[in-house]
């Protein structure tokens, strides 16, 4: 496990304290916490921002599918007869 110093400004420090305290935890579990959830969050949006990317690419190549085929699809959720994803 690294190391690494930081400084906290203090109207960071004191709440971070007061957190520790009523979580039973420490200062350091907590900055670690942060940060993790902190990196997902980042890491979630970098997927979605190459998704994105990706759909617009697709729909400059004129991949797209239709709104009806897509509402039809839609509407047969949970039915007897429910569709597959229409496809481009």
């Amino acid at each position: 496990m690294g190391v690494t110093s930081i400084r906290l400004k203090p109207e960071i420090e004191s709440p971070l304290e007061n957190l520790a305290v009523k979580l039973d935890r420490s200062k350091n579990y907590i900055i670690n916490q942060a940060i993790k959830e902190f990196l997902e969050r980042k890491g979630v949006a970098e997927q979605r921002w190459s998704e994105t990317l990706e759909a617009i690419d697709s729909v400059k190549q004129g991949k797209v599918i239709d709104e009806s085929e897509v509402d039809e699809w839609l509407e047969s959720w949970g039915s007897n007869k429910e569709l597959k994803p229409p496809k481009t």
